[in-house]
């Protein structure tokens, strides 16, 4: 992945209690970083995940986590996060995620994360919001906006 397959960037620094004891980004703590940026997404397509959550009794459960490491990040250092959709599925979406330091275009870190949209009542999968569909599906250029 490079730094020109995304639009949006969420900015972080490392704060002592989320590095190791090397001094290097905790493992876990990337995780923390993608859901936030997928928050930080949404907000930014924009898309009011909350408001349809209420709407429809919906919610997004995360089915799969994938975080490859090229590189460390150390404590105190500014990053960016990108994140895109990279597809929509009936009722699945697939984020992809890099981390790069602040300005850099070197990937330190790779990442995918697949949501699935389920019913609260029943936890069975349920289609995606239309609205979430059409905005992604505009932004990134998806051609399976409506499958």
């Amino acid at each position: 992945m490079q730094r020109s397959d995304f639009w949006h960037f969420t900015p972080f620094r490392v704060r002592y209690y989320e590095a190791d004891a090397q001094g290097i980004l905790f493992n876990a703590t990337y995780l923390a970083f993608f859901d936030t940026s997928i928050t930080e997404y949404l907000r930014e397509l924009p898309f009011d995940w909350v408001g349809e959550r209420a709407l429809r009794n919906t919610d997004f459960h995360v089915v799969r986590a994938l975080v490859e490491y090229a590189a460390p990040v150390r404590f105190d250092e500014e990053i960016e996060i990108g994140t895109k959709i990279d597809k929509l599925g009936r009722s699945s979406i697939v984020y992809k995620l890099a981390v790069f330091g602040k300005g850099e275009s070197n990937v330190r870190s790779t990442g995918e994360v697949v949501w699935v949209n389920a019913d609260q009542a029943t936890h069975k999968s349920a289609p995606l919001p239309g609205l979430l569909r059409e905005r992604a599906a505009k932004k990134e250029n998806l051609e399976a906006a409506s499958t």
